[in-house]
C-alpha cells in the first residue's frame, strides 16, 4: 500500500506538471497579426508529397488561403504516377494566382524518402524564409503571419508548433489522435518549459535559408531518421533559438487501421531509443497506466491492485480530456475512454526497439544506427535473420 500511495502521488505530479506546460502554450491569445507594426517576409512553402492521405485536397487546399502577402507553395513528387499528383494539379488549376509548383523529381540523394522529396522543391525555392509542412496538415489563415512574427528576432533560427490530431473516424485514427493530444504534446511542451529542450517536430517547421545552409542544407541531414530532430538541434548549436510557437496546426487523421498506428510508432520508438539512449527508460515509467497493469500481473491481485489500476486510468481520462480541451482538438468527451486502452497499448511497443533496430518506411528497410542515422538493410545475412526472427 505504501508503495502503491507513493506511485499514486508521482503520478499526480506528472500529470499535474504536463498540465501546466500544455496550459502555458495555450493560455495566451495569440496577437492580431495584421495589426502589428512589421515587416512579413516571403515564404517558400515545401511540401512533399507521397500517396492519397486522409483529406489531401483539404489539407493542400488550406495553404492557398493564407491571409499572407507573400509565399508560394512547392508540391514536390517523386512521380508523376503518384496518386497525389492528381490533387496537386487540381489545387494548382483551382488557384492559379497563388504561386503554386509542382516538382516531379526521382531524387534518390539520401536514404530518408522525405528529404529526397525536398531536395528537388528546395532548389526552386525563390524565398529567403523556408517553410516544411507535411501533406496531412491542415492551417488556419492566420498560420504564415503568426508564426512568422517569431522571425522577426534575428536570434531565433527555428519556429515548429504544437500538433493536435483531429477528424478520427477510425479505432486506429482515434488511438493516434489520443497519443498526439496527450504524449506528443505535453511532452513537446515539457521539454521545452522546463528542461529547455527543444523538440522539433516536422509537421511544420520555419527557417532560413541562410541557416539552413549553415547546417549543410537538406543533403546534411539526408541519411537520417529524424531529419527534423537532426536540423533543430544543428540550428540551435549555431547559438540560434529553437522557438516553440503556441499556433496549434491540425495534423488530419481520418481513417487509419490500427495496424498503421502501431507501426508508426513502433518506428517512433526506435527513432527515440537510438537518440535518447538510456533517457528513453523514462518514458516506460510516465506511462502510469502500463505500469500499473504489470504491477497487477506481478502482484498478487488484491483490491489495492486493481483499485490502484482504476485509479490511475481514471486519471489519465481526466488528464488527457482537459489536455484535449487546452488543444481545442475537438474530440468526443467518449472516446477519452479509450485512453487507457491507447496506453497500455503504446506500454507494449516501446519493448520492440530494444530487440528490434530495422524500420520499414514508405516500402524501404533500413537499420537504425546511433543519433537515427540509417544505413540500408542488406538482403541477406545477420540484418535479414534478425527481421525474419523479430518480423517488426
Amino acid at each position: 500500500m505504501w508503495v502503491l500511495t507513493v506511485m499514486l502521488v508521482v503520478v499526480i505530479v506528472l500529470y499535474l506538471l504536463e498540465a501546466l506546460a500544455i496550459r502555458s502554450y495555450t493560455a495566451s491569445p495569440k496577437p492580431d497579426s495584421g495589426q502589428l507594426c512589421r515587416t512579413f517576409p516571403a515564404i517558400s512553402i515545401l511540401k512533399p508529397l507521397k500517396g492519397l492521405e486522409d483529406c489531401l485536397f483539404d489539407n493542400l487546399e488550406s495553404f492557398c488561403n493564407l491571409d499572407y502577402p507573400v509565399y508560394e507553395v512547392i508540391f514536390t513528387l517523386q512521380d508523376q504516377n503518384d496518386p497525389a499528383y492528381k490533387v496537386a494539379r487540381k489545387i494548382k488549376d483551382k488557384y492559379p494566382d497563388k504561386g503554386i509548383s509542382i516538382v516531379i523529381d526521382h531524387c534518390d540523394a539520401g536514404l530518408n524518402p522525405k528529404v529526397n522529396n525536398l531536395i528537388p522543391a528546395y532548389k526552386i525555392a525563390k524565398h529567403g524564409l523556408i517553410l516544411i509542412s507535411d501533406s496531412n496538415v491542415r492551417v488556419e489563415k492566420d498560420y504564415l503571419a503568426d508564426i512568422s512574427r517569431h522571425m522577426d528576432d534575428p536570434s531565433v533560427g527555428l519556429v515548429s508548433n504544437i500538433i493536435r490530431g483531429v477528424s478520427g473516424r477510425s479505432f486506429g485514427a482515434v488511438m493516434e489522435n489520443l497519443h498526439l493530444n496527450s504524449f506528443v504534446a505535453s511532452s513537446v511542451c515539457v521539454l521545452d518549459k522546463y528542461l529547455d529542450m527543444p523538440c522539433v517536430v516536422g509537421k511544420s517547421m520555419l527557417m532560413t535559408k541562410e541557416d539552413l545552409e549553415a547546417i549543410g542544407g537538406f543533403t546534411g541531414v539526408k541519411d537520417f531518421l529524424a531529419e527534423d530532430y537532426i536540423i533543430g538541434q544543428r540550428i540551435h548549436a549555431l547559438g540560434k533559438k529553437v522557438i516553440l510557437s503556441n499556433h496549434l496546426i491540425n495534423n488530419v487523421n481520418e481513417y487509419w487501421g490500427l495496424s498503421r498506428f502501431i507501426n508508426r510508432h513502433t518506428r517512433w520508438g526506435k527513432l527515440r531509443w537510438q537518440i535518447g539512449g538510456a533517457k528513453y527508460l523514462s518514458e516506460l515509467f510516465t506511462n502510469a497506466v502500463f505500469m500499473a497493469f504489470i504491477l497487477l500481473l506481478i502482484m498478487p491481485v488484491s483490491t489495492a491492485s486493481v483499485s490502484f489500476l482504476a485509479a490511475v486510468s481514471l486519471l489519465k481520462i481526466a488528464h488527457d480530456m482537459y489536455i484535449g480541451s487546452r488543444l481545442r482538438a475537438g474530440m468526443s468527451p467518449l472516446l477519452y475512454l479509450l485512453s487507457p486502452v491507447k496506453d497500455l497499448i503504446i506500454g507494449f511497443i516501446w519493448f520492440v526497439p530494444i530487440f528490434s533496430s530495422t524500420v520499414n518506411w514508405r516500402g524501404n528497410r533500413y537499420a537504425i544506427g546511433k543519433g537515427s542515422a540509417l544505413s540500408p538493410l542488406p538482403d541477406n545475412g545477420l540484418w535479414l535473420l534478425i527481421y525474419r526472427l523479430l518480423k517488426d
